[in-house]
């Protein structure tokens, strides 16, 4: 049986304040995307807030990664790389951030459409956004992790979009990843029992296509098999006594 770790009280006070300082960070950002924007410097805007909130950022040299953010556009699922790409209007952007904050990690993913976007793209990201919302109410002591990886699962397929199955969330603390693997896809009443002081970070990936991904040539990011547009939100989550508390808002 998998060994999810349980955090202690002074844990979770530390977690807490690593998730508060990455939600300011990433909502700083945020602000900073739109048409003509430069990737590369959307990763200096993030290692200029994390240096002014003192803590470290958790990707940079994370398994090589050269950066401090990722950055994926329309059809990069993950961990694309802040490069000289310019951002045009009809782009969708997924950023993904992990801080270290005292010896423990946050981290967090939002998907944004750059300028005005066709109404497909636009329903994907609410679409992702809401089946992580569903994944989060389902992550009570009561559930085991299969309820909540086939509550996001039921709802993406259910709207005709596909889960990205072959990437998925993590248990978070002193490392960046902890057990569990988190699936996007599974069977109610399987695996893990859901227990408070665990924390668990759960991040749908959809794609409008199969659902199929493929390795870049870049070595660290992936994008759809088909070509077809991708969206990934995600949040460092807390498990209570009567439900989830969100950590990185």
């Amino acid at each position: 049986m998998i060994e999810i770790p349980i955090k202690t009280k002074e844990e979770i006070e530390i977690m807490a304040r690593a998730g508060k300082i990455l939600a300011l960070i990433l909502n700083e950002i945020k602000k900073e995307v739109k048409p003509g924007v430069i990737l590369s410097f959307l990763n200096d805007k993030a290692n200029e807030l994390i240096k002014k909130n003192n803590v470290k950022p958790a990707f940079l040299g994370h398994e090589g990664y050269p950066a401090t953010l990722c950055t994926s556009i329309n059809d990069v699922v993950v961990h694309g790389l802040p490069n000289d790409y310019i951002l045009k209007e009809g782009d969708i952007l997924s950023l993904d951030i992990g801080i270290e904050y005292q010896g423990y990690f946050s981290d967090m993913a939002i998907t944004l459409p750059i300028g005005k976007v066709d109404d497909e793209k636009a329903r994907l990201i609410r679409v992702t956004k809401k089946a992580l919302k569903r994944g989060i109410k389902k992550m009570t002591p009561w559930n085991t992790l299969g309820d909540v990886s086939n509550t996001m699962q039921r709802y993406i397929e259910k709207r005709g979009f596909a889960v990205i199955k072959e990437l998925c969330g993590h248990g978070i603390g002193k490392d960046l990843h902890e057990p569990p693997e988190i699936l996007n896809y599974g069977e109610r009443k399987t695996g893990p029992a859901l227990k408070e002081g665990m924390v668990l970070c759960i991040e749908p990936m959809v794609s409008m296509g199969n659902g199929k991904i493929k390795q870049n040539p870049d070595r660290f990011s992936f994008a759809t098999q088909d070509g077809s547009v991708a969206s990934h939100f995600e949040h460092t989550v807390l498990i209570v006594k009567d439900g989830a508390r969100v950590l990185t808002e």
